[in-house]
């Protein structure tokens, strides 16, 4: 190998070596973005620890204990097997610009203690001005979907992201489902088929 190709060799692998370390670092300092966002949400919503607190500021519930038995259908959404809880929706905020830091929808799971704050949900309708899949925090939505029915009507076709600020997911604060909440409290527990998926932008 030439002096020439040996130099040129290193100033690739270094090239390579600073590229590396930069994209990592910009991972990294995305993350910790990330991590200061989501305390500030948590701490927004702390009030809403007292779902009185919620139906008040218009998060009324839709009283069905959302859980999944985990199968997997052709065409359709894939929830883990664990709950997603109560939901608590504020309608007038569906369909209006994604707010970070004012989520569409409250989780909770019943206990014996009365209703826990768990997660929270948002939802983008899908509509003609919809050209990708939204995001948040660095994740993207799942969707597009039917509306989860019976509790929502199969027409309202939508994007989700569920994040469990306030209760440990192993499966991960965005997935869908948590197999730490459960419904078997609940007085109205409902074990749902996975969703349709529709088509649209994914």
């Amino acid at each position: 190998m030439t002096r020439t190709a040996r130099l040129g060799r290193c100033g690739v692998l270094v090239l390579t070596g600073l590229l590396g370390a930069w994209l990592g670092a910009a991972t990294a300092q995305a993350e910790d973005a990330n991590k200061a966002d989501i305390e500030a949400l948590k701490k927004s919503l702390a009030k809403y620890e007292d779902y009185t607190a919620a139906v008040r500021d218009l998060y009324l519930s839709t009283v069905g204990c959302v859980h999944y038995s985990g199968e997997k259908i052709d065409g359709a959404m894939y929830y883990p097997k664990g709950a997603m809880g109560i939901h608590f929706v504020n309608v007038p905020s569906i369909g209006k610009p994604l707010d970070p830091m004012k989520p569409n929808v409250l989780i909770y799971e019943p206990t014996k203690k009365g209703l826990k704050l768990v997660g929270v949900e948002w939802l983008v309708p899908l509509t003609p001005d919809v050209k990708e899949a939204p995001k948040l925090f660095g994740q993207k939505f799942m969707g597009p979907m039917e509306g989860h029915y019976p509790l929502i009507p199969r027409e309202f076709v939508h994007y989700d992201l569920h994040a469990w600020l306030f209760r440990d997911n192993p499966n991960g604060m965005f997935t869908p489902t948590n197999p730490k909440v459960t419904c078997n409290r609940a007085d109205f527990p409902m074990l749902e088929k996975p969703t349709k998926m529709m088509p649209g932008p994914m």
